[in-house]
């Protein structure tokens, strides 16, 4: 930050004529030739002789430099880390994913006995107080007391320090690392916080988290109207005199005169009524409220010598969640899988990022449960955070399914396990499933155990009985995790094999709690309930989730969506409309309407369906009628019909449009292909229709026909008409005959021709009520005519 725009910077000028920023720490001068920092047991020595020696005075640990600098030779094992971006406002999503964030490295931590480092990238954010003192607190609270946690303040791109209330969760980390040009400060954004928030914020600098944010300082980022002073003080210690450096407040200065301590100097650091930042470069310099300077997160990480895979950012750090909470209860069977399917397909086109499974069973169909599975795993193509909740219970099947989740979060003494395959014999004996059925269930669990980052072994031991996993320490990393002997073999000199896994231990299917699982590195830590939850995940306090439970409108919409059924409701509404074309009773046309209402409302329920899925079969079945009814031929309006419907039905049946995937492509081939078997079976029973069934008694009982003697004052079919209904061209014994029109022809309408009132399309030219007409031409249910008077010109 250059002079030019430090507007907020507050400096005043020692007699040395060196530059103060408006807030500070203390230094000692004894100790201001410690310029470089360093890491391990010998800063740990000096932050404990700082600790006693006085209050208020910062020891040696704050002579650590902005060099970085590599971690202690002695220490066998690089620390584990994780970086944490807080942008914008601090909300319950943010709070969420930095407890999680750390408790996640606490756990990994205490196996692979290795320190963790938790390094928050801080920003500006409009957030409230209540909710960043309670991070605050978090993050100062024995809880996380083995972890060590880093603010990192990077500059802002618009060149304006960090101010608000975001400052405070820097106040509460052990460490803070600024850029050189970054600034921070001024948390009541120009007016003094109010009294309880003030203190708030000076109790957590009195834990003395960080060495280097005393509440003189704190006093200065929080009011105005605060002063901050340097002093040098002198006192004698055995036949020495020892002079030390502190920043106080001039209550503390006031304390001191009256104490008798020997002041040599006293210099003023910020005046009052005006807000206090500190820059980076400045905070070094004298030793004060940042630790180290960095100028990018690769440096911040080289500081605490953090492995590479701590600056990637995982799904704790999400977008804020929009959830969807699905439960499954009881017996999975395959109406439940389609049940599902459905939901999660629906929640991919709502735009869903979060989908939480709620399980209680005991289990249920093998291959449903992997259908499950495999739909949940697939969701990160998607982009979408799967969480498992098990209350109670998730065995044999509902474990299968908590697997394929990103996360699984169980109750303490709930149940997950025993997924062992059997089958049921005649007389209804279960029995253990061949081992066919074994190898193919190993392999599943072993592919979502890799995906999910679980061990893959563990997983298996679910479901093989005879199959040992032990506890090993990788011998470089000191990372743990759970093998089984083949795995071991394949690396024998990268792991140190530990105890056997208890629970697979041989004739024994693994099944944990939820502080096992925990342990084992299978679930997250253990939740109370749902409230606990919902924290957890990041989820608002008033945010309410309607849990989608099956139905027997599941059970109808799994049916409907059978691919048998699926072909015959699509070859029921074309024949149908095939059959009201040429009976026009009406009574197919509700047919038709009956079968495509189920296809599309299945669908809908189904998630593959919408609107648009709807407008094309109308605009399909638009183009049709037209070119039946309205314009002679068989043109663009008959092939666009048909190709619109075609598009209608197959959109219908998949949630793509393009397949980018071998599986979308293969849904796209099973779609088209239903779709072009219903209409080709219906050209087979058009053929069958009209050369057998006017000979059936269903059709003649469908038709009306006179009696053979009848009253011509009574209405009757003429019989004319009948044999037209049973052949393909009904008027062709009207060709050359003439009649006179009825409505007007624009270009359809009605004549009276040959005493039949027909509907009639004229040869092109608009045609007024009353005239003579002849017709020139039949085309099956088309009878095309033209006025006499035209006709007789052309004799």
């Amino acid at each position: 930050m250059s002079s030019d725009n430090c507007t907020h910077e507050v400096r005043a000028f020692a007699r040395g004529g060196r530059p103060w920023c408006g807030v500070g720490g203390s230094s000692a001068s004894a100790n201001r030739r410690d310029g470089r920092r360093t890491l391990g047991m010998g800063a740990c020595r000096r932050r404990l002789v700082a600790a006693m020696l006085a209050v208020a005075w910062l020891g040696p640990a704050s002579g650590f430099a902005q060099e970085p600098a590599a971690a202690d030779p002695e220490a066998p094992e690089q620390p584990l880390g994780q970086f944490v971006t807080i942008e914008g406002s601090l909300d319950e999503t943010t709070y969420a994913r930095v407890v999680n964030t750390g408790l996640d490295l606490l756990h990994r931590a205490a196996q692979q006995d290795r320190p963790a480092v938790l390094v928050l990238e801080i920003h500006r954010g409009a957030s409230k107080f209540g909710q960043v003192i309670d991070l605050a607190k978090e993050l100062t609270s024995e809880r996380f007391a083995g972890l060590k946690t880093v603010a990192w303040i990077p500059p802002a791109d618009d060149g304006k320090p960090l101010r608000g209330y975001n400052v405070v969760l820097a106040l509460a980390c052990r460490e803070i690392v600024m850029h050189p040009d970054a600034a921070m400060g001024d948390v009541g954004l120009g007016r003094t916080l109010d009294p309880d928030e003030l203190n708030a914020v000076v109790r957590i600098a009195e834990k003395r988290h960080n060495p280097l944010v005393t509440p003189a300082l704190v006093y200065a980022l929080c009011d105005p109207q605060s002063v901050l002073l340097r002093v040098r003080l002198r006192r004698r210690e055995g036949d020495r005199d020892i002079t030390e450096t502190r920043i106080i407040t001039e209550k503390e200065l006031k304390r001191l005169r009256e104490n008798q301590i020997a002041i040599e100097a006293v210099e003023t650091i910020k005046e009052a009524g005006v807000p206090g930042i500190l820059q980076g470069r400045s905070a070094r310099e004298w030793h004060v409220l940042a630790s180290a300077t960095a100028t990018s997160r690769r440096e911040v990480a080289a500081l605490f010598n953090l492995p590479r895979e701590a600056l990637r950012e995982g799904h704790l750090t999400a977008e804020h969640p929009k959830a969807v909470l699905i439960r499954i209860d009881g017996v999975i069977d395959p109406v439940t899988a389609g049940f599902v399917e459905r939901e999660l397909r629906r929640a991919v086109n709502a735009g869903m990022n979060l989908v939480i499974v709620q399980i209680d069973s005991p289990g249920g169909e093998l291959f449903s449960s992997l259908t499950i599975a495999r739909a949940l795993a697939d969701l990160e193509q998607h982009k979408i955070r799967t969480v498992a909740y098990v209350p109670e219970r998730a065995l044999s099947g509902g474990a299968i399914v908590a697997l394929g989740c990103d996360e699984i979060y169980m109750h303490p003494d709930a149940k997950l396990g025993d997924a062992a395959p059997i089958s049921l014999q005649p007389g209804g004996q279960f029995e253990r499933a061949p081992e066919k059925i074994l190898s193919v269930l190993r392999e599943e669990l072993r592919q979502l155990g890799e995906r999910k980052n679980r061990p893959p072994s563990l997983l298996m031991a679910m479901a093989d009985k005879d199959l040992p996993v032990y506890r090993v320490r990788d011998k470089k990393t000191g990372r743990v995790t759970y093998l089984s002997d083949l795995e071991i073999a394949e690396e024998p000199e990268r792991w140190e094999r530990g105890p056997l896994v208890p629970e697979t231990r041989p004739e024994n299917l693994l099944t944990v709690n939820g502080v096992r699982a925990h342990e084992l590195q299978l679930a997250e830590p253990p939740v109370d309930g749902w409230e606990a939850l919902m924290t957890r995940l990041g989820l608002p306090a008033e945010t309410r989730l309607v849990p989608r439970t099956r139905s027997w409108v599941d059970t109808l919409v799994w049916y409907l969506n059978h691919p048998a059924v699926t072909f015959l409701l699509i070859l029921g509404g074309i024949l149908c409309l095939y059959l009201e074309a040429f009976t026009a009773t009406g009574l197919f046309a509700i047919g038709a309407a009956v079968c495509f209402s189920l296809f599309f409302w299945s669908r809908f329920l189904g998630g593959t369906a919408g609107w648009l899925e709807v407008v094309l079969l109308v605009l399909g079945l638009t183009c049709l009628a037209l070119e039946v009814f309205v314009i002679p031929g068989f043109g663009i309006f008959g092939i666009s019909g048909i190709l619109l419907c075609l598009a209608s039905l197959v959109l219908a049946s998949q949630t793509f449009v393009i397949p980018h995937t071998d599986a979308e492509l293969h849904q796209m081939v099973y779609s088209v292909g239903t779709v072009l078997g219903a209409f080709l079976t219906l050209i087979a029973v058009a053929s069958f229709l009209g050369a057998y069934l006017p000979k059936a008694p269903l059709l003649r009982r469908l038709v009306l026909t006179p009696y053979p003697q009848h009253d011509d004052r009574e209405p009757h079919l003429d019989p004319r008409v009948v044999k037209g209904l049973l052949n393909d061209e009904p008027y062709a014994h009207l060709l050359h005959q003439e009649g006179r029109a009825v409505t007007d022809l624009r270009p359809a309408g009605k004549a009276l021709i040959g005493g039949e009132l027909v509907h009639v399309i004229s040869n092109g030219q608009f045609v007024p009520a009353q005239t003579r007409v002849e017709v020139i031409d039949v085309r099956g249910n088309e009878v095309i005519v033209r006025p006499v008077e035209e006709a007789g010109r052309q004799v």
